[in-house]
């Protein structure tokens, strides 16, 4: 019961309100708050209360201006970096090794011979010697139908605002009829010479074809006798030789007229992007194990390994394919078993290999650089060697000094990193490998999504989404345009960026790298005869100074160092520098803010009650606009209520001679019962309930 009234207490209370006006209010939190300035303003005169009244405005401003400053900067999240330096056991790295040429070019000669001849027969077109002074002899027969899937062709700019295309293979062709050029050429059906035709040069020709450097030749014209050599070129004629640059054409799709080129500003950049791009759809369709047995096997490549003192072989290298660099061997990479740790620093306690790269065997068109190419990484992470890797020279002895750098970055909201790649949107293909994330494989998986949804196929550099097939020039004649649209087209590109994330936790391997010739002239007779008996037990030498390789990698000091990231502003530097802001400006404290809160409530307060009695007053007025008389009195409620007797039926109803007997009317009602007792009555008895 005592419940009940307090509840009932409570509920007067509150339709009371504080009982206060707004002006009885204001007065009374000026007189009674502990901020500075508003006590002045009603306690002085006119004249003062002016000025201290723009006082506190203006110090109030201030202090709302300053809080929105350092809210501001607190919601910003900003870091900050600190760098520390340990002394601990660290483990090793992993050691990726690779040879930069990625197929023995004596296992896939066959599938790469018709690429070679027209190769070589479209050099022979661009840097022919001088007719008049060789012998022709016939050229093999060319499978011309692998070069106009992607061919490479010469623009003449002589004439920027229209560029003439000319075809290698179509241009220039002497009719052996009748000695004559044709007249009108045209770039594979769809830019045509204008009535004439140049003589095809380069930017890497020294030598030309025609009796002048830059003849033009009008309409058909006819040659007799021998050809000249071209004399001297002067100056102008060597910028006018700068005005024809080799380029692929990429159509999408055969015959098509929606076609871009790709100039180069060296003929050897061309010729090696040309060839990329036709091995990589002939590869595409050899399967994985045929791959694999064409590349460079472990037990060939790796002829010596030492770590720190313990011995080792190819047995203790994990073996993956990557496409860049076909089989490639990693050391310490903890899938089947425990990281190795270093004891030491030194060179004497890192790990020493000597690797042959057979360069002898080199494809003459797709590898261009010969050496090893080799990375350091994490434990269980995959080595993406075309972006972080290093290349050994040949010939050498390549020391590698490492340092270590943990990076320790905050999550959200502090930066958009992530832990293990979940909460990326992008699925990683890499994971294939059971390898951790990285944010290199996920803008290449990214990259391989997007190339599966415009071009409805994936690309031979990138593993495969599930049920897609690599590309190649046969299903998919206009890849290679698709290829590198989306490769430069900046949308794409930034979706894949926004998508994804980098690591919270990162290990980086600084590395300080020497050389040296190895072995040298006077001990390369010995070593090689060993290494060469090693291998192929044999007493004949075979191996040489332009194949062998040595690599040292080791810890060149024990410190590492770890940049982590903290929170520039906490919820701590916050509310001191509110405060700090409050008390300068105001004097004020956080009691002040919650007097400052309790007046805001209470002017709500009297708000809602006002709004509620307005809303009862306009009900009334409706109420008596719609019944626009004075209301009924008591005692003509009583007499409305007073029956004196029901009024007879007609007597037609009933039968002739009878009727009915008088009723009483209806008494009055009881007038006690409508007396209003007094209020401390109505207090008495129900104090005097039982509880």
């Amino acid at each position: 019961m005592n419940l009940k009234k307090y509840f009932v207490r409570a509920l007067h209370r509150l339709q009371k309100g504080p009982g206060y006006t707004y002006k009885e209010l204001l007065v009374w939190y000026c007189d009674n708050t502990n901020t500075h300035g508003p006590k002045r303003i009603i306690k002085e005169g006119p004249k003062k209360k002016l000025i201290w009244f723009f006082l506190t405005l203006l110090f109030a401003s201030l202090v709302f201006w300053q809080w929105g400053i350092l809210i501001n900067t607190y919601l910003s999240y900003n870091v900050t970096s600190s760098l520390s330096i340990g002394f601990k056991t660290m483990k090793f790295p992993a050691v990726t090794v690779c040879n930069a040429n990625p197929f023995k070019y004596s296992e896939v000669k066959y599938l790469l011979e018709d690429l070679d001849r027209l190769i070589e027969a479209a050099l022979e077109r661009i840097l022919q010697p001088t007719p008049g002074n060789s012998t022709e002899s016939p050229s093999p027969s060319l499978n011309l139908t692998l070069w106009y899937q992607i061919p490479l062709v010469l623009i003449d700019e002589h004439d920027k605002d229209n560029p003439i295309i000319l075809d290698i293979f179509e241009s220039n062709q002497i009719d052996k009829g009748n000695g004559t050029t044709a007249g009108n050429k045209t770039s594979g059906g769809n830019q045509t010479s204008g009535g004439e035709q140049t003589a095809v040069s380069n930017e890497a020709t020294l030598i030309n074809w025609n009796s002048e450097v830059n003849q033009t030749f009008e309409g058909n014209q006819t040659f007799e006798g021998n050809y000249t050599t071209a004399p001297p070129a002067s100056s102008n004629t060597m910028s006018e030789e700068k005005k024809y640059k080799l380029a692929v054409k990429l159509c999408s799709h055969q015959g098509s007229d929606n076609c871009t080129y790709r100039n180069f500003s060296s003929a050897a950049q061309a010729v090696t992007e040309w060839y990329i791009l036709q091995s990589t759809s002939i590869l595409s369709k050899v399967p994985l194990q045929d791959r694999i047995r064409m590349g460079y096997q472990a037990e060939d490549m790796i002829l010596a390994c030492l770590y720190g003192a313990e011995p080792c072989n190819y047995k203790n290298f994990t073996q993956i394919y990557h496409p860049d660099h076909g089989n490639c061997y990693i050391f310490n990479w903890g899938m089947d078993e425990e990281a190795l740790n270093s004891s030491n620093p030194g060179a004497e306690f890192g790990l020493k290999l000597i690797l042959d790269i057979s360069q002898q065997d080199y494809i003459p068109y797709l590898s261009s650089a010969a050496g090893a190419r080799l990375m350091l990484h994490q434990q269980k992470s995959f080595p993406f060697l075309k972006d972080q890797g290093i290349y050994a020279m040949a010939g050498t002895e390549t020391s590698i000094g490492v340092l270590v750098d943990e990076l320790e970055r905050m999550g959200y909201p502090y930066s958009d990193c992530t832990n293990n790649g979940s909460d990326v949107p992008v699925k990683n293909l890499y994971s294939q490998y059971n390898t951790s994330y990285s944010i290199q494989a996920c803008l290449r998986s990214c990259f391989q999504n997007h190339m599966v949804e415009m071009c409805a196929c994936g690309h031979y550099m990138f593993p495969l989404p599930e049920g897609v097939k690599y590309c190649n020039n046969e299903d998919n004649p206009g890849w290679a345009y698709c290829y590198f649209s989306l490769r430069s087209s900046i949308r794409h590109r930034q979706i894949c960026i926004d998508s994804c994330k980098e690591t919270c936790n990162d290990t980086q391997y600084k590395m300080t790298i020497s050389m040296a010739d190895w072995p040298s002239e006077a001990s390369e007779d010995w070593i090689f005869h060993i290494l060469s008996y090693e291998r192929d037990m044999s007493t004949n030498v075979t191996l040489d100074r332009n194949g062998i390789i040595k690599l040292n990698i080791y810890f060149q000091e024990y410190n590492y160092r770890t940049i982590s990231e903290s929170a520039a502003t906490t919820i701590v530097w916050l509310l001191s520098s509110l405060g700090g802001q409050f008390g300068f400006w105001m004097g004020g404290s956080v009691l002040c803010l919650i007097e400052f809160g309790e007046i805001i409530i209470d002017s709500l307060w009297i708000t809602i009650i006002n709004v509620i009695s307005w809303c009862k007053g306009l009900k009334q007025k409706r109420a008596q606009a719609r019944y626009p008389d004075a209301p009924p009195t008591v005692s003509e409620l009583v007499e409305a209520h007073t029956n004196l007797g029901f009024q007879h039926e007609d007597g037609g109803a009933l039968p002739r001679g009878e009727a009915l007997p008088p009723e009483p009317g209806t008494p009055p009602p009881n007038y006690d019962s409508l007396r209003v007792r007094p209020l401390d009555a109505l207090g008495r008895d129900s104090d005097a309930e039982p509880e």
